[in-house]
């Protein structure tokens, strides 16, 4: 949900520039500065930004040049000016510098110390080509999206394939992990002196034993989020960000589920790999929308 566009509009007696920057958040979190002879349109405006990014933490930024002999008025941020004075004389003192020999050509070329606004409301014209030039700035933001949903894409499908290629690795020291359990527990019988047992019993124990370490489920099911995964990535309609950190979630557990049940030291590798990979999705899925 990252992005940046920039647009800008030419009037007869002034310039409209307008920017929008959007980052990662579950919520639309929107904060808007334009200039006050435009907050009669501010709501409308928040809510053209709102239908077309839908959610992210997004700063909208508008600004007006005068271009003719508008009339303006200009404002002298006082407390400001006093702020800087003081700072730069605490500076000056504790530094040995020294002090300026013209306070106000250096304090108002400073921020926020002089501000200007035109004294009368935005005219008919002048709303028209903000509004089509916050939809441009839109639309630039949008672009940026698209190439970085391309980006994601891609980086998903990759880990995606990934973690199905680990999968089947993992079939092949399952057989070898039965046998193995099987000959531990016989081993470790056989170590007990005059020990007795029924081994008809045994059987049955060690195949309730076997039965719960079975993986077979776990990865039918992860498989199975595997491809939804995708599917969910491709589907046409947007809006699937939520839904495919849902998904991953799922993921997580069957690949525990798988760690906790491998009691194989090169299937736990496996595992720890896949959770790797897992997490890499994670991070980046809170980037799409």
């Amino acid at each position: 949900m990252t992005g940046f566009g920039k647009a800008s509009a030419e009037l007869s007696d002034s310039r409209i520039v307008v920017e929008v920057k959007s980052l990662n958040s579950k919520q639309m979190d929107l904060n808007v500065r334009i200039p006050a002879a435009f907050r009669s349109i501010e709501m409308d405006l928040r809510a053209q930004v709102t239908h077309a990014l839908e959610r992210g933490k997004v700063d909208l930024t508008a600004t007006v040049e005068s271009i003719s002999g508008a009339p303006v008025h200009a404002r002298l941020n006082a407390a400001a000016i006093a702020q800087y004075k003081e700072q730069i004389e605490s500076i000056a003192d504790s530094t040995g510098l020294p002090r300026p020999a013209d306070w106000f050509a250096l304090l108002v070329r400073l921020p926020e110390v002089v501000t200007a606004e035109t004294t009368e409301d935005a005219s008919p014209a002048q709303i028209e080509a903000m509004t089509q030039t916050v939809g441009r700035a839109l639309e630039a933001l949008m672009q940026h999206r698209r190439a970085e949903g391309e980006r994601l894409e891609a980086f998903f499908a990759a880990r995606i394939a990934g973690i199905g290629e680990l999968l089947d690795r993992v079939e092949p020291f399952e057989a070898e992990r039965i046998s193995r359990i099987r000959q531990r527990m016989q081993e470790a019988l056989e170590k007990i002196p005059v020990a007795e047992y029924d081994k008809n019993r045994l059987e049955q124990e060690m195949i309730f034993y076997i039965e719960k370490l079975d993986v077979n489920e776990e990865k039918q099911r992860l498989r199975q989020h595997l491809r939804y995964f995708i599917e969910t990535m491709e589907a046409p309609q947007g809006g699937q960000g939520k839904k495919l950190g849902f998904i991953a979630q799922e993921m997580g557990r069957e690949i525990n589920t798988l760690g906790s049940k491998s009691n194989h030291a090169d299937m736990q590798a496996l595992v720890v790999k896949m959770k790797d990979l897992l997490e890499q999705i994670k991070e980046q899925v809170l980037n799409v929308m």
